[in-house]
């Protein structure tokens, strides 16, 4: 059995539909939420065991026979400000679960994320050396506590204190697709666009707020959810697995790409429109992220990437213009 924290997320259902279809047994810790909330990413996937959060310790000591815990729980939104919550959510029970992992000869994977590399100034390795890793300064608190994680792991390693037999960090980029429609303002730019653009307007980008930058001109290195999940899995069975990893498709995209995208993807002629950044994300706007690759590659990962323009048509015309939007 599989254990996925957030299970009834964005990524974490995912994960459980396609552990699903392959006839894994799958344990979710997480809440459903109401109605029209997280359960209905599950709606054709029920898992075989669903566990509270705050019952999560108790139920593992009870020594459940797992094979793996695939850790996507957290406080995901960028601009969270209560510190101690965060932590609390982010690397404490990050560090619990590691130490039950380490105990009982589990492997651990856990979501990192792109965040950690700030505004890129210090590249986007995933160069699992310390002193490296600490140069990386997040424009977050989210982005800070994955760091915060990532740096603890590696030093437990570096100390030679117990540690899953198997174990990744994953640091996401930016993730679209089907399952993500409870996360409010943290949903991706492409369903934010499509509703924008299905409302009859334009598909509104950010002015860029660097002199270098034109509009539109800002990239990320998008990647669809079901290349994540296909990361996910080789990562559950890859033999030898320590460290922390990048997960895009290692080619940045720019914003109006994405954008073009959206608009074909819908049948419409492409149009845009800029406006000005929120004060609030200025100086915390990663203006561009892209994922070498070359290390989860080294592996053996070998799955060939999704494009932006087929993934963003493949999310809309066979999710978000359908009456069940549901992976």
């Amino acid at each position: 059995m599989i254990l996925v924290t957030g299970g009834s997320g964005f990524i974490g259902s995912n994960l459980n539909a396609a552990l699903a279809a392959d006839g894994q047994e799958v344990a979710i810790a997480d809440w459903l939420g109401q109605e029209g909330q997280k359960w209905r990413n599950l709606y054709h996937n029920p898992p075989a065991h669903v566990v509270a959060p705050e019952a999560l310790e108790a139920w593992l000591g009870r020594n459940p026979r797992l094979s793996a815990i695939v850790h996507m729980g957290a406080i995901s939104e960028t601009t969270a400000r209560d510190a101690d919550l965060v932590w609390r959510s982010n690397v404490t029970l990050s560090q619990m679960l590691w130490n039950w992992c380490a105990r009982h000869g589990v492997r651990f994977i856990y979501a990192s994320s792109a965040a950690t590399y700030g505004d890129g100034a210090q590249g986007f390795e995933d160069d699992n050396d310390l002193a490296a890793m600490a140069r990386l300064r997040p424009l977050n608190l989210y982005g800070w506590s994955k760091l915060a994680f990532d740096l603890w792991a590696l030093r437990q390693v570096a100390a030679h204190r117990p540690a899953p037999p198997a174990w990744a960090g994953v640091k996401f980029f930016n993730v679209y697709g089907p399952n993500e429609y409870h996360k409010g303002k943290m949903i991706s730019v492409v369903k934010v666009k499509h509703d924008e653009i299905i409302a009859g307007g334009p598909a509104r980008l950010f002015k860029s707020d660097r002199p270098e930058l034109a509009d539109g001109a800002q990239s990320r290195d998008f990647i669809h959810v079901d290349d994540v999940v296909a990361g996910l899995k080789f990562l559950l069975t890859t033999p030898a697995l320590a460290g922390v990893y990048n997960l895009g498709t290692g080619t940045a995209r720019s914003y109006a790409d994405l954008a073009r995208a959206v608009c074909a993807a819908n049948g419409v002629e492409e149009r845009i429109e800029y406006v000005d950044m929120p004060q609030a994300l200025r100086g915390q706007y990663q203006s561009f992220t892209e994922a070498p690759m070359q290390r989860m590659r080294a592996l053996g990962f070998n799955h060939q990437f999704i494009s932006l323009e087929a993934g963003v048509t493949a999310y809309i015309q066979n999710h978000l213009l359908k009456a069940d939007p549901y992976k």
